[in-house]
């Protein structure tokens, strides 16, 4: 998992985007590795942004107060939205990076709390998507410690979606990391039974709007909740019609207290990124998955040239 070579960790200034892993286990572990982290920073004259759970950040904080050099920042919103976080880092970043500063990062995912496998494999998806999302800048160092104690079995699946590992106060080339080979994706999980399915193409919107409204309202969902369900539905189902050989399915089934709505298509979503920052007043495309990642409480996006496109909608029932 990692190699055996070893180097004095330097500073990130003029190197791109540098994405390391820090497995640990227990609450001294983990200050002894960030808050090394951090003095590194101090000392080479760099800011820092804290994105860790509050009872982490809380334990920080008391060793290393905020002041105009280590910025915590509230994690809450986006912790459990993996589709979330790339927009939220390029905000956290920004100001420092606008200044010509150097800046590092700490973000650690509230593992402890995932609420589904599928969140889990969102969120070290997520972090595999870092690499290609700051591939072209800005430069700066994130640092993800990773509690062993709570999902040690992934380690190596989290290995590969970071370049470097921190062991010792070192950063070490992790040896599973390949930055051309493609996300390992775990299967979907099957339909629940029973599950609902439509089949739709140009000029069936309401019809679908319809299906769901009838499924989420057996459930439940209604009011604001099914109002963005209904939006975030329609742009992907008008994605399917427009990119996707203008037909596509939903199916929609209930599970863990979530309604999940997927949508089947022929269509291939070349670039992983599409929806996972704010798209810009001139872009073409990505609004309706960037609209979906909003509106949901998870999305998941499988797509292949041979087998086409799946995107499934999570979202949470009250009962």
């Amino acid at each position: 998992m990692i190699s055996s070579e070893t180097r004095t960790t330097p500073s990130p200034s003029g190197e791109g985007y540098r994405h390391e892993l820090y497995p640990y286990q227990g609450s001294e572990e983990f200050l002894s590795g960030t808050l090394g982290f951090i003095r590194e920073a101090r000392d080479g004259g760099e800011a820092v942004v804290v994105a860790v759970p509050e009872e982490k950040a809380a334990l920080l904080r008391a060793e290393m107060p905020e002041d105009d050099t280590v910025r915590y920042v509230e994690t809450s919103a986006v912790a459990h939205h993996p589709g979330r976080l790339i927009e939220a880092w390029q905000e956290w970043i920004k100001a420092h990076t606008a200044e010509g500063r150097p800046v590092r990062g700490i973000g650690e995912s509230p593992w402890s709390e995932v609420r589904s496998p599928a969140e889990a494999e969102e969120l070290r998806y997520h972090e595999w998507l870092l690499n290609k999302a700051f591939a072209a800048g800005p430069a700066w160092w994130l640092l993800c410690p990773y509690d062993t104690a709570v999902e040690g079995a992934e380690l190596e699946r989290m290995s590969r979606c970071h370049p470097t590992i921190r062991a010792g106060g070192r950063s070490e080339t992790s040896e599973t990391y390949d930055a051309q080979a493609p996300f390992d994706f775990s299967p979907l999980s099957h339909p629940c039974s029973p599950y609902d399915e439509f089949a739709y193409s140009r000029g069936d919107l309401p019809a679908l709007r319809e299906k769901i409204s009838s499924c989420a309202e057996q459930l439940g969902l209604e009011g604001a909740r099914l109002r963005e369900l209904h939006l975030a539905a329609t742009e992907v189902a008008a994605n399917s019609i427009r990119h996707g050989g203008g037909q596509g399915v939903l199916r929609m089934w209930s599970h863990e207290h979530r309604l999940v709505c997927e949508f089947s298509d022929t269509g291939y979503i070349e670039d992983p990124l599409v929806g996972r920052s704010r798209p810009t007043r001139t872009q073409v495309g990505g609004r309706g998955l960037w609209l979906a990642h909003q509106l949901c409480d998870l999305v998941e996006v499988r797509s292949t040239p041979g087998e086409g496109t799946t995107i499934r909608l999570h979202t949470g029932l009250t009962h």
